[in-house]
Formats: structure tokens, sequence, C-alpha cells
């Protein structure tokens, strides 16, 4: 597999898996879309097509890692089926570019309701408003920033980082698992489908502490881009909590190589 293949596959296919996924959340939140409201069904549902699309795309081409928690548990896996360290900086790098461009295609699908939601009274309190002054100067979570990254329902670090480990342990280890192909380096089309169902699984059972992460570049990604994009009282992108859904599935891919060296090796 040539480092321009892993580029590009993993870029695309980390764009389209933020694009479908962001996508959902957008649908989910925003004034003015026909699925406002649909719910939580709606965006596990909506996740686990998105993993889906984006390892059909990419899993020819560069094995749909799409998620540095899968890179790091293949690389500690090693050996036959594992992914070499010399790759993993370039895995990363593009895992993270495509998790940007996914969210500004999200922001420019749904341009107009953005703008209807973040400009309207009873969300935001309107223009000039005390509590908006207060979201914007402060690093509150906005608004929409649930679109872009997740944020705990208790703030309690110890308990957050548990569960991002133990998701992300979960769906490693059941893509370790899996038969892989191109030389061992990714999920074949049946492991696309099931890594899906993993993940539709793990955001029904354990997606409700902290919206599930199990993604660093999943997080780390759209939360830079919100920061960044010229949203109207779109408040602060919660820096304060970003480390943990970027180190909490960090470790749970490296415990997951490691339980896999152990028991199934």
């Amino acid at each position: 597999m040539s480092s321009s293949d892993i580029f590009i596959g993993e870029t695309i296919g980390t764009a389209v898996l933020i694009l479908l996924g962001g996508g959902v959340c957008a649908a989910v939140t925003l004034k003015s879309s026909k699925a406002r409201n649909a719910g939580w069904l709606a965006i596990t549902f909506g996740w686990g097509f998105a993993v889906l699309t984006g390892a059909y795309l990419a899993g020819g081409v560069s094995g749909a890692h799409l998620n540095p928690a899968v890179t790091i548990g293949l690389a500690i896996k090693g050996g036959e089926g594992g992914t070499q360290w010399s790759d993993v900086p370039l895995y990363l790098v593009s895992q993270l570019l495509g998790a940007m461009i996914g969210a500004v295609l999200v922001w420019i699908t749904y341009y107009g309701q953005f703008h209807a939601h973040l400009t309207d009274r009873e969300i935001v309190g309107g223009p000039g408003a005390q509590d908006t002054i207060k979201a914007v100067k402060t690093d509150e979570p906005g608004p929409v920033l649930g679109i872009f990254s997740t944020a705990p329902e208790i703030r309690n670090v110890a308990q957050n980082l548990a569960t991002e480990i133990i998701a992300t342990v979960v769906l490693v280890l059941a893509i370790l698992t899996q038969g892989l192909n191109n030389e061992g380096n990714g999920i074949g089309v049946l492991g696309a489908l099931v890594t899906a169902l993993v993940v539709v699984g793990i955001g029904l059972s354990l997606g409700g502490p902290t919206g599930y992460a199990i993604n660093p570049v999943r997080d780390l990604g759209p939360r830079i881009v919100h920061a960044l994009l010229p949203l109207p009282n779109k408040g602060g992108s919660d820096w304060s909590y970003s480390w943990i859904p970027v180190v909490g599935p960090l470790i749970g891919g490296a415990i997951a190589g490691g339980i896999y060296n152990i028991a199934f090796a």
C-alpha cells in the first residue's frame, strides 16, 4: 500500500464519515431542518451508516481505518494483519484533514439552517443579549457545538475518560478480530457492515454519558472547524473538555491492541 493510497483513502473516507455523521446531527438539531428533533435513534443509526459508507469507499484503497484509535490498535497488533508504525503518522494526518473537510461540508450543506438557528431569539437570546455575549466570550459550549463535536451530560473527568476508553475498546477489538483485507491493513467488505452495526450498538448502549466520540479526529477536526467558521453567536468550542475525546479513544485503541495480542493472537 503506497503513501498516496493511504492519504487519498483516509482523507476521502474520513471526510464522508464526518459529512454524514455530522450531517445527521445537524439535521436533528437545526431550526428549519425537516429532521429536527428526530432523536437519539436517528443520530445513532446515522453515524452507523456514516461509518459504513466511509469504510466502503476507503476499504479498497487505504484499509479504511478512518480513526486514529483503529490505526493505533492495528499498529500494536503488529505482524500479519497489523499496521507498520512508520505509516501511523500519515494515517493520522490524513484522518484529521478528512474530518475537517467533512465538517466544512456539513456547514455548507446546512448553511441556511445554521444561520436561521443561530439568529433565532429563542435559541441564542437575540443579537446583543447578555446571555449571547457571555456565550461568545467564554469557553462554554455554543448552541451548535454538538453538531461538530461531543460533550458530556455530566462533567466528571474520570467518568468521561473511562466511558470513552471503554467504548473505544469495544469498537477497536471488534475490528481487530475481523478478517482483514489489503495486506491486513483494514476491514473487509463484510467487516464494514459489522463495524457499522457495532458503532450503532455502542451509540445505543454506551453513548449516553459523553456522546461516544470513540474517534479522536471525529471530535478534534470538527471542533477546530467550529472554532474557525464565521458562525454568528456560535459560542465557545469547549476546549477545556476537548482532550478527553482525543486521549480516551487513543488509550482505548491501545488497550484493545494489547487485549488482542494476549487473548486472540
